[in-house]
């Protein structure tokens, strides 16, 4: 079996309020939208969001994705700036990456992050 990707998805009170937040917050793209479930890109990281209306319904807020990626710095004061909330600014930690969270506006969370610079 070869894999080709995979998309997360979040359930959400609202379609069309979470896509203007991932799109115009989070800088992701619309892929799709179909009656109460739509998709968003940035790159190959995809994100599904599922309304009220869709038949796989889930309590609302309770997903969780980790976004590797190259400048988490720059990310955060881009989105940031553009009113997402982080739960705090980007830092190493133990665990070996840099890293912060994003809370969505149903309270899904979304973290982007690297692996931490070497210490010398």
């Amino acid at each position: 079996m070869q894999t080709h990707g995979s998309a997360t998805t979040f359930h959400v009170a609202d379609v069309g309020a979470a896509l203007r937040f991932y799109t115009e917050v989070l800088g992701f793209s619309e892929r799709f939208r179909f009656g109460d479930y739509a998709g968003v890109a940035h790159g190959e990281v995809q994100i599904h969001l599922s309304g009220p209306a869709a038949t796989n319904k889930r309590q609302t807020g309770q997903g969780s994705l980790y976004v590797f990626c190259d400048d988490v710095d720059g990310y955060h004061a881009e989105v940031t700036a553009r009113g997402a909330r982080a739960q705090a600014p980007p830092r190493d930690y133990d665990y070996g990456m840099r890293d912060f969270v994003i809370e969505d506006p149903d309270g899904n969370l979304v973290a982007f992050g690297r692996e931490a610079d070497a210490k010398t």
